[in-house]
C-alpha cells in the first residue's frame, strides 16, 4: 500500500495494481484481498490503492506505474448503494471505511478511478470489475439519475471488463499480458466484456443472431402459408428448362450425388458449435433509453442468456461501436474454490488504520464463507447476476482449517463464529441432480413457482459441517447470520431441528418479503404459507431445545408489482401476528435487477414482453412510497398521519378506529416513549440508555416533541424514565423500553406482544 513497503519487500515495481473504494482488509471477505492473495500465488506483484483521493491523479501514482494494468474496482458494494438510501439521501456512514466517514468514495466509483488511473499513466491497461461493473456491463436503469446511461465501458475508457467472480479471467488474462500479448488482442476469455468496431465478430465461422427473433417483442407478422397456391399477378409458369435454369445434365449430377445420413451425435456437435459461435444482438443503448418494451425484452433476454452451460455472447451497439459481452465464466470446482480461501491472509485491517473503526470489517471478522452464488432468483437481488445460479462451495476441511485460524489469529476472538454462511445460509453444495439437465437450463430460479424436481435439496452435508466445526477446540458457539431459504430449509426437517437447536442466537432473520400473491410473483418468492409452515418446525424445535427463540421476518414496501391495497393487507397481516417492526426500507432498483426493469417499464420481463403484455403497477411517486413504508411501521406514532392520509385516499376508513380490527386508531396517539421521536439516538442491537433527567425534565422533552400537548401528555412521559435517589450523577442510568423486542448476545427476552424486525431493500449482500 505505499513505497515504503515496496522498498521493504526489494519491489522497483508492482505488475499489478488494485484500485478499492474499500478500506484495504487482508481478509476473504473483501473482494480486492481475495484477488490480490490469488495474484500473489501466482507469483505476481500486487499493490493496493485504497480509497485514493479522486480530486487529482496524485494517489493514483503512490506506487508508480503498474507493468501489467490497474485493476478498477468500486469494492464490495456498488458505490451508489453504498452512499444513497433508497430515497435518495446521502447515508450518515460507509461501512467500509475507517470510522464509518461516509465521503471517501465517488459516486460510480469504477468510472471514475479509471479515468484517473488513465490520467496517471495514459500507456497503462485498465481493467475494470467488482459488482459496480459487472451490473452496468450493458445499457441499464440507473435509479439515481432516472435516466438509462450507457455500459460502464464507454463511460470508463477500460480496456477490458471483468464479471462476476472473475478469478478465471483474471489469472489467464495476467499471464497472457504478462507474456507480452496485447490486451486488444485478448477477446476469448469468459466472464469478460470489452468495446469493438459495429459487427465485429471473432472469426468467419461465427454468426449473428437478433435478440428479436429470439424472443419477439411487440405484434407479431402472421407467416405466409407455404402450401398457399396463389401465383403473383400476372406470372406464368414457365415450362421451358432452360427459362427455369435447370438443365439435364444439372439433373443427372443431382441424382448421382450420394446421400449421407448424420448420426445424432454429429448432428449435436453440429448444432453445438454452430450455438456456440453464436452471438446475440441486444437492441442498441438508443433503442433502449428511449422505449421501454424494447428494455424489458432487452433485460430478458440478457437474463435468458446467463447459464454458463448454454448462455451465448451477447453484443449492444452503443453509438458506432459495440459492446461484446463473452458467455459467464464457468463456476469453480472445490478445490479451485478452497485454492481461493486457503491464502495467507493476515486477516486484519491494514496496519495504517491504527485503531480505526471499520464497521464492515466488524461485523464479518468472526464470520466464515462457505460458499458463493445464489439459485434463488429473487427478482430485487443482485447476487444472481453477479455470482451466478450454480452454487461454488468449499470443502470442509478447508472451512474447519478457516475457523482454527480465526481462533488463533484473529484478536479478540471469543469462542463465536458469528456466521457459517454467504449470499443464502443453506444452499451449501445444493447442485442439479444432472449435470447435462443442469448446462441446458434456462429456468430463471430453481425454486420458483415451486422447488425443481431435478434440485437436489439434501441438508446432510450442511449438517454435516455444522457438527464438525461445534466440535473443534475452543469454539464455542456457531451461529448462522446469512438470510436462510426457508422454503427449501422446510425439505430437511433435521436441518431446522439441528439450526435451531444449536445455531440461533435467540433470533433467526428470514425473508419472506410479503404476503401478497400478486408481489410475490413479481419478487420470484414462495407463498407465505411456506413462511407459516417453517415458523410452525421452528417454534416445535426451539419448545423441544428448552430455548426462547424468535424470527426475524425482513419485507420489502413499494416493490413493483406492489399496490397500496397489498401493503394494507401486509399491514393487517403484522397487526395479526403482532409484530412491529423497527427499521424498514422501500425498495432500491439496483442496475441489471429483473425488478429494476419492472420498475423502469411497467412491464414484466419474466413473461413475453410485448406492447399489449402485463402491465407491472409499480409505487414511484415519492408519496406512495413513503404510505407503503409507513405502512410496514403502523404502529409508530411519527407514521399515522401519513398513513390516514393514504387509507382515507383509498376510501378504507374501516380501518381507523379503535378496535382489534382496526389498523391505526381514530386519534393520533400520544408520544409515550422516547425512542423514535428524533429526542434519543438509538443504536440497533441495544436499548439506548439515558442520564436520568433532573426536575421538569420530562416536560421539557414533551414540549419537543409535541409543541401543543398538554401537561397531562408530559406526566405520561413520566414512567419512561426510571427514578433514581441519585438524579444529578452521570451513572445513575435509565434504560427506555424499545418498541420492539429487548435483546442481547447471550440471551433473548419474551416480547411483551411484539417483537423487532429489519426490512432491508432486498440486495442480500447489503443485509450482510
Amino acid at each position: 500500500m505505499s513505497r515504503a513497503e515496496m522498498d521493504k519487500l526489494g519491489w522497483d515495481s508492482c505488475d499489478i495494481i488494485l484500485v478499492t473504494g474499500d478500506a484495504y482488509i487482508d481478509h476473504p471477505s473483501f473482494g480486492m484481498a481475495l484477488i490480490g492473495r490469488l495474484l500473489e500465488q501466482q507469483g505476481f506483484r500486487v499493490g493496493i490503492i485504497s480509497q485514493p483521493d479522486w480530486h487529482s491523479a496524485d494517489d493514483f501514482r503512490a506506487l508508480g506505474r503498474p507493468n501489467l494494468y490497474f485493476g478498477i474496482t468500486a469494492g464490495n458494494m456498488d458505490s451508489m448503494v453504498n452512499r444513497y438510501t433508497a430515497d435518495r439521501k446521502i447515508r450518515s456512514e460507509d461501512a467500509y471505511t475507517p470510522d464509518g466517514d461516509p465521503n471517501k468514495r465517488p459516486d460510480r466509483a469504477v468510472v471514475v478511478y479509471a479515468q484517473r488511473a488513465r490520467e496517471a499513466y495514459p500507456e497503462v491497461n485498465v481493467v475494470i470489475g467488482s459488482i459496480e461493473a459487472s451490473l452496468r456491463r450493458i445499457a441499464h436503469y440507473d435509479y439515481w439519475s432516472d435516466k438509462v446511461k450507457r455500459s460502464v465501458l464507454p463511460d470508463s475508457k477500460a480496456d477490458i471488463l471483468v464479471f462476476g467472480n472473475a478469478e478465471r479471467a483474471i489469472v489467464d488474462l495476467s499471464h497472457r499480458l504478462a507474456a507480452g500479448e496485447p490486451i486488444k488482442a485478448i477477446r476469448d476469455l469468459r466472464g469478460t466484456a470489452f468495446m469493438v468496431p459495429t459487427n465485429w465478430l471473432p472469426d468467419q465461422e461465427w454468426s449473428e443472431i437478433q435478440s428479436v427473433k429470439i424472443d419477439t417483442p411487440g405484434k407479431v407478422e402472421a407467416h405466409t402459408n407455404p402450401y398457399e397456391m396463389i401465383p403473383e399477378t400476372g406470372a406464368k409458369c414457365s415450362t421451358n428448362d432452360s427459362q427455369s435454369g435447370v438443365n439435364e445434365a444439372t439433373q443427372d449430377v443431382v441424382k448421382a450425388q450420394a446421400i449421407r445420413i448424420m448420426s445424432r451425435e454429429e448432428r449435436q456437435a453440429m448444432l453445438r458449435n454452430k450455438y456456440q459461435k453464436t452471438v446475440i444482438r441486444l437492441p442498441s443503448y438508443d433503442a433502449v433509453k428511449d422505449d421501454p418494451v424494447m428494455y424489458a425484452h432487452a433485460s430478458r433476454v440478457f437474463h435468458l442468456e446467463a447459464n454458463p452451460g448454454n448462455a451465448r455472447a451477447l453484443s449492444q451497439a452503443h453509438g458506432e461501436r459495440d459492446v461484446w459481452i463473452n458467455p459467464p465464466p464457468l463456476p469453480l470446482a472445490m478445490d479451485e474454490m478452497d485454492g481461493v480461501y486457503d491464502r495467507a491472509y493476515a486477516r486484519a485491517p491494514h496496519p495504517s488504520y491504527g485503531n480505526a473503526r471499520i464497521p464492515a470489517w466488524e461485523m464479518i471478522r468472526f464470520s466464515v464463507n462457505i460458499m458463493r452464488g445464489c439459485f434463488g432468483g429473487c427478482t430485487f437481488c443482485s447476487i444472481t447476476e453477479h455470482e451466478g445460479r450454480i452454487i461454488q462451495s468449499r470443502s470442509e476441511p478447508s472451512i474447519l482449517r478457516e475457523i482454527e485460524e480465526i481462533r488463533d489469529k484473529t484478536k479478540g476472538f471469543t469462542g463465536t463464529i458469528s456466521d457459517l454462511g454467504g449470499p443464502t445460509a443453506n444452499m451449501y453444495r445444493l447442485a442439479c441432480k444432472d449435470k447435462k439437465i443442469e448446462e441446458s437450463c434456462r429456468r430463471l430460479s430453481c425454486v420458483y413457482p415451486s422447488i425443481c424436481s431435478n434440485l437436489n435439496t439434501d441438508h446432510s452435508k450442511l449438517i454435516s459441517l455444522y457438527r464438525k466445526a461445534r466440535a473443534i477446540p475452543g469454539v464455542k458457539k456457531i451461529l448462522i447470520s446469512s438470510g436462510l431459504r426457508y422454503d427449501l430449509a422446510v425439505r430437511s426437517p433435521e436441518y431446522v431441528k439441528e439450526l435451531v437447536t444449536h445455531h440461533v442466537g435467540g433470533l433467526l432473520k428470514i425473508a419472506p418479503e410479503h404476503t401478497e400473491t400478486n408481489t410475490l410473483s413479481k419478487m420470484m418468492k414462495p407463498g407465505i404459507g411456506t413462511y407459516d409452515a417453517f415458523k410452525t418446525m421452528f417454534e416445535k424445535f426451539s419448545r423441544e431445545a428448552g430455548k426462547e427463540q424468535y424470527l426475524i421476518p425482513y419485507f420489502i414496501a413499494a416493490h413493483p408489482g406492489t399496490t397500496d391495497e397489498d401493503m394494507v393487507n401486509l399491514a393487517l397481516w403484522l397487526k395479526k401476528n403482532n409484530f412491529k417492526l423497527d427499521q424498514v426500507q422501500t425498495f432500491m432498483p439496483t442496475p441489471m435487477a429483473l425488478a429494476t426493469t419492472m420498475y423502469h417499464t411497467r412491464k414484466n420481463p419474466l413473461k413475453k414482453v410485448t406492447q399489449d403484455s402485463e402491465v407491472v403497477e409499480t409505487a414511484r411517486a415519492g408519496k406512495i412510497r413513503k404510505f407503503h413504508k409507513a405502512l410496514l411501521r403502523y404502529h409508530a406514532p411519527e407514521n399515522y398521519e401519513i398513513v390516514k392520509e393514504g387509507l382515507l385516499r383509498m376510501g378504507r376508513s374501516d380501518l381507523i378506529g379503535g378496535s382489534d380490527r382496526h389498523l391505526i386508531p381514530s386519534r393520533a396517539p400520544l408520544v409515550t416513549n422516547l425512542v423514535n421521536t428524533g429526542i434519543v439516538p438509538v443504536k440497533r442491537g441495544a436499548a439506548p440508555k439515558l442520564n436520568t433527567f433532573g426536575k421538569h425534565s420530562a416536560t421539557r422533552l414533551a414540549s419537543k416533541a409535541a409543541p401543543n400537548s398538554s401537561p397531562n401528555s408530559a406526566q405520561r412521559l413520566t414512567p419512561v424514565v426510571a427514578k433514581s435517589n441519585k438524579p444529578n450523577k452521570p451513572e445513575a442510568q435509565a434504560r427506555v423500553k424499545s418498541p420492539g423486542l429487548s435483546y442481547n448476545s447471550s440471551k433473548a427476552r419474551k416480547p411483551q406482544g411484539q417483537t423487532t424486525a429489519t426490512s432491508g431493500n432486498g440486495s442480500k449482500s447489503g443485509r450482510r
